[in-house]
């Protein structure tokens, strides 16, 4: 299943089954049951179903949602062997201390709130009836060394639209692994039908904003002392790219 898969089970319990798991990552089943108050058998045939439907997979004992893998690419960038993949629940740890160490520099708050979200959330990948997310990583021999994150809104009106989040842990800058991530990011949200990225930055983080037009970006809109970074106020900086 995409994380841009219309979603339709045809049945309430099915459909409660199904945001358990996808809100909890990887469960047992037997904690499912015990949280829904589900008859064993009932169970058991309504994770029949969301399995062969493609909503879920089995992993042991354990049940979560059948995201489609994506293609895993390993390149040489400099002395660096980096390997760009789909991130999983186990990377999530790694991913918010990659995340919050690239915030705490004070730069890059959309990022800060993405570090949040996962933090509290505990689940990496999300796809429900309200809002849908895809990330992946770049690892340098098993290290998580930086990120791109996709926020894919449900909501009708704004679906042709994503808002892309990116970065590098300062030791890992310099060898062009940003920018691998970031082409990862656009390519994927071109190949699913998104027309247009968005991407927000403090205007005191002049490099991010270079990097992004270096990378066809465009300032859309200037918000005047949006954020309060240090006890000063400072523009927000909103820049999209055009998929079409």
């Amino acid at each position: 299943m995409e994380v841009t898969d219309s979603l339709n089970f045809g049945h309430k319990d099915r459909k409660d089954i199904y945001e358990y798991i996808e809100s909890h990552g990887t469960v047992r089943e037997d904690e499912v049951r015990r949280a829904l108050n589900f008859d064993p058998a009932a169970l058991g045939a309504h994770l029949t179903i969301l399995r062969r439907d493609g909503y879920i997979r089995k992993v042991g004992k354990h049940v979560e949602v059948a995201y489609a893998p994506e293609k895993e690419q390993t390149v040489e960038l400099g002395d660096l062997d980096v390997t760009i993949r789909m991130a999983q629940n186990v990377d999530l740890e790694s991913l918010v201390d990659a995340i919050h160490e690239v915030a705490d520099e004070g730069r890059y708050i959309e990022a800060e709130t993405v570090a949040d979200v996962l933090d509290h959330e505990e689940v990496v990948l999300r796809h429900n009836e309200v809002s849908s997310r895809m990330v992946f990583v770049a690892t340098v021999e098993d290290e998580l060394a930086g990120w791109v994150h996709l926020d894919l809104p449900e909501a009708e009106k704004l679906s042709h639209t994503a808002v892309l989040t990116v970065g590098t842990r300062p030791e890992y800058r310099g060898h062009g692994i940003g920018s691998r991530l970031l082409d990862t990011g656009v390519e994927w949200a071109r190949d699913h039908g998104f027309e247009k990225l968005y991407n927000s930055v403090p205007a005191t983080n002049e490099t991010a904003i270079e990097f992004l037009e270096g990378h066809g970006w465009e300032t859309e809109a200037v918000r005047e002392n949006h954020y309060k970074i240090d006890g000063e106020y400072v523009d927000e900086v909103m820049m999209a790219v055009s998929l079409r």
